[in-house]
Parts: C-alpha cells; sequence; structure tokens
C-alpha cells in the first residue's frame, strides 16, 4: 500500500476529503508521521493529510526540552545496528517477487499489497492517470501470473487496507466518507468468486480504519474515546529542531467487534484499549496509544487474563505495535538528546520478559501481520551507512541486514507465512521505488 505524500495529494484532486475532518486527529497524526517515516498499515494516509493541513509550525515551540547527557539504556538485553550480519541472497534468505514503478513523481502505480496465506500476492493496480477506479489481482510469486479479480464495485478512488488475506477471502476494508465516518468491508470469497460489501448499522462511526482481523472470525475495530493533546503551547523542539512529542500521552479506544458473516452482529467488547494485536491464542492491548501503560494478555481458549508493566521508557511514544506467538513488539520514539534521538524497537514476552530492544538513531520498526520477521528501516542522511532494510527474526533471534538503500516511498503490506517480510529501494534517481518480498531461510 502507497502511503506517500504525493500520492495521498493526487488522490485528494480527484476525491477531496470531506469539510468535516477532525484537525486534532490530524495534527495527532501529522506528529507521528514527521516522527517516523514508515507507520503502521492503516494510519498512512490520515498522516499524510495532517502534514499538508498543519505543517510544521503548530507542532514545535520555543522551549527546548530536557535533556540528559546520553540516551538511557533500556531495560533490556540491547543492541544497534551495527550489530547487525549483512544479508546474503541464497544462504539468508530469496526473494519471491518484485515489483517496480519507475517514476511515482508523476504517477500511482502497481503496488504488491500483501501476501495470502496460501502463497498468493495481492496485486494492486492504480487507480491512476489513465484508470481511475483500483483493480485487484492475485498474483503466483513463482511466475507473475496474475488471476484478475471481479471489479470491485463502490470503492471508487477511496484507499483501501487488506485486514485479512486467507486461502478463503480476501478482506479489505475503507471508509464511506474517505477519512472518518462508517467502516466498510469489501469480502472477495476466493471459492465463489465474487466481492460483498458488509457494512455494520449497530457499529458506531469510526475515525480510520482503526481495525484488525481476529482468528475467530470477527473484526475488531476501535472508536475513539479519548484523545490526547499536545501541551500548552506546543510541543518542545529538541536539538534537531523537531518538534519532540516523546512524553504524548496518547489516545483511547471503545473496543467493538462486528462478525464478518452477519452484519447484524455487532459486539461492544466492554474494553477501553490503545494498541490492539492478536496471535493465533491471544489478544494483546495497552492501556492507550502513545504512553502505553500496562500491557494485558487474554487467552481466547480460556478468557484467562493477565497484565503487566512491559517497562517503557517513561518518555518513550508507542509508534507501531504488533504480536506473534509469545512475542510483543513496539516501535517506540524516546525523545531527541544531544547525542541524538532515541529510536526503540522492544520485544518482551506474553509473560513479561524483556527479551530485546533496539535501540539507534532515526530507526522504525514495526511487525507486518502474518509474519515473524520484524522490519527496521532507516532513511538516513545523505552519507549516513546504516541506511537501509534490516530484519529482526523473532524465532532464532538472528539480526540481517537486508538493503543498504531505501525508497522514499512507503511501501509494503501483510505477509503470509512466518518468515516472510518486504522492502523497497529507490529507482530512477528516487523518482521510483522497487517493492520486494523476501523469505528467511533456515
Amino acid at each position: 500500500m502507497v502511503n506517500d505524500l504525493k500520492d495521498l495529494m493526487r488522490q485528494n484532486v480527484a476525491a477531496p476529503p470531506p469539510d468535516h475532518l477532525d484537525l486534532d486527529s490530524l495534527v495527532d497524526a501529522g506528529r507521528r508521521r514527521v516522527r517516523t517515516r514508515r507507520v503502521r498499515t492503516g494510519v498512512g494516509a490520515v498522516a499524510a493529510v495532517g502534514v499538508i493541513a498543519v505543517g510544521g509550525s503548530l507542532l514545535p515551540s520555543g522551549t527546548p526540552p530536557e535533556q540528559a547527557a546520553a540516551r538511557p539504556r533500556p531495560e533490556a538485553p540491547t543492541i544497534t545496528l551495527a550489530d547487525a550480519t549483512a544479508a546474503v541472497e541464497g544462504r539468508d534468505y530469496r526473494q519471491l517477487a518484485s515489483q517496480t514503478n519507475d517514476d511515482l513523481d508523476n504517477d500511482n502505480g502497481q503496488y504488491l499489497d500483501g501476501v495470502t496465506d496460501d502463497g498468493q500476492i495481492l496485486f494492486r493496480d492504480g487507480p491512476r492517470a489513465e484508470q481511475w477506479r483500483p483493480r485487484f489481482a492475485l498474483m503466483d510469486p513463482a511466475t507473475g501470473d496474475k488471476d484478475w479479480l471481479p471489479a470491485l464495485e463502490g470503492v471508487g478512488q477511496d484507499q483501501t487496507w487488506p485486514a485479512e488475506l486467507s486461502a478463503d477471502r480476501l478482506v479489505l476494508l475503507s471508509l464511506r466518507n474517505g477519512l472518518a465516518g462508517e467502516l466498510r468491508a469489501h469480502v472477495f470469497d476466493r471459492a465463489a468468486g465474487e466481492w460483498s460489501t458488509l457494512t455494520w448499522p449497530g457499529l458506531p462511526q469510526v475515525d480510520f480504519p482503526r481495525a484488525i482481523a481476529g482468528p475467530d472470525d470477527r473484526l475488531y475495530v476501535r472508536v475513539v474515546a479519548t484523545q490526547g493533546q499536545p501541551p500548552e503551547g506546543g510541543w518542545p523542539t529538541g536539538p534537531d529542531g523537531e518538534a519532540d512529542d516523546a512524553d504524548f500521552e496518547g489516545d483511547t479506544y471503545h473496543l467493538w467487534s462486528v462478525s464478518l458473516t452477519d452484519t447484524a452482529d455487532v459486539r461492544d467488547e466492554g474494553l477501553v484499549v490503545g494498541d490492539v494485536a492478536f496471535t493465533d491464542t491471544a489478544m494483546v492491548w495497552t492501556d492507550r496509544t502513545g504512553d502505553a501503560g500496562m500491557m494485558h494478555v487474554r487467552d481466547f481458549a480460556t478468557g484467562e487474563e493477565s497484565s503487566f508493566d512491559p517497562e517503557v521508557d517513561d518518555r518513550c511514544n508507542l509508534l507501531s505495535f504488533g504480536a506473534s506467538g509469545d512475542r510483543i513488539v513496539m516501535g517506540e520514539y524516546c525523545g531527541t538528546y544531544a547525542s541524538g534521538r532515541d529510536d526503540r524497537l522492544q520485544i518482551v514476552s506474553t509473560d513479561g520478559e524483556q527479551v530485546v530492544t533496539l535501540q539507534d538513531d532515526g530507526i522504525s520498526g514495526w511487525l507486518p501481520p502474518g509474519s515473524d520477521v520484524v522490519n527496521i528501516d532507516l532513511m538516513g542522511a545523505p552519507g549516513d551507512d546504516r541506511t537501509g532494510t534490516y530484519v529482526y527474526d523473532l524465532e532464532s533471534g538472528r539480526f540481517l541486514r537486508i538493503s543498504d538503500a531505501m525508497s522514499s516511498w512507503g511501501l509494503g503490506g501483510a505477509t503470509g507465512q512466518p518468515g516472510q517480510f518486504t522492502w523497497h529501494t529507490p529507482v530512477n534517481q528516487g523518482k521510483g521505488s522497487t517493492q520486494y518480498v523476501g523469505e528467511l531461510l533456515d
């Protein structure tokens, strides 16, 4: 899925956002966009609009934050990018598929939107200048052959976000009113070869498709409860001149769930949450976004719940959240110091054990849905020899550097199997990008 600012601007020309956008949400999302290029699936469009709408002037104040002599060390075994081993294709990983768009500066393109459980790639074409509606195909990564799906009616130029890519169905999310409104799920039944669109009359309006498929055939939807606010006078300015929002309190949400087969089946889960993720057997969530608070784990089989302090530093702002097996992955921005930014990828167990923390300046990390391989990106300044994509294997603890270049376009998606990951590199002097899907080798 493309989350690039220019792509969003093109879409806004054809389908401008409604007049009732929530500016507070845009300011918040814009902060996060400034802080990290790459964000969770489903956040990019709002984030980019936030940058357009508010710019940088509303964010920083003239007051520098308190600075420590050195960045605080996490309460965990800690590594940096320098600890990664250079990966070798054919020995450490294999490339499954690639897609190149030569000139995304001038037009939208074609993308690898994710991998299904049975190894097919969801291929999206457009929308673009000569094709005003997106079309989708399932692509065989071994041959590149594409099985084009029937036209998806009713979605227009609205952005879609994959929520489930299984062997039985594809579930793409959109909002009826663009960036806020009624949640829609476009479901493609792979056996029947037909699309259907679901809406749930009993589900409250949402400000964005903050929804994730659970292992129980339900879609879990977050509906805004409270929203964190910048301090009076705006965010302080760090030594790098950017807004330092590491103390952001974050938002809370009422958690709802809906059936993917019965639109009358809508359930208020009775929980106030921050970020939410699923493993095959459990749901995990935080108290808030931003300042995460406590970590909570619910076992689906027994219904038992446990909670623990993940020992996130007081200044850490949670930017990504995922889970796989007995591991929870948190991407964090923890402030700017005289010695540089404190960005982290913190991995803990569902029992509260501190497994490992990757700490370095300028990194973005996340766990793609369906994978147990953590992606770490760094778009460094010119001359920064750390630039590129890295992966951390939750199963083995391997830490590999996959590439030494990274495009400026936000590309990626869900993976179908453990061991899979995505990355992208620049082409045509940065005007375009090549997107890859890969798989770790034993």
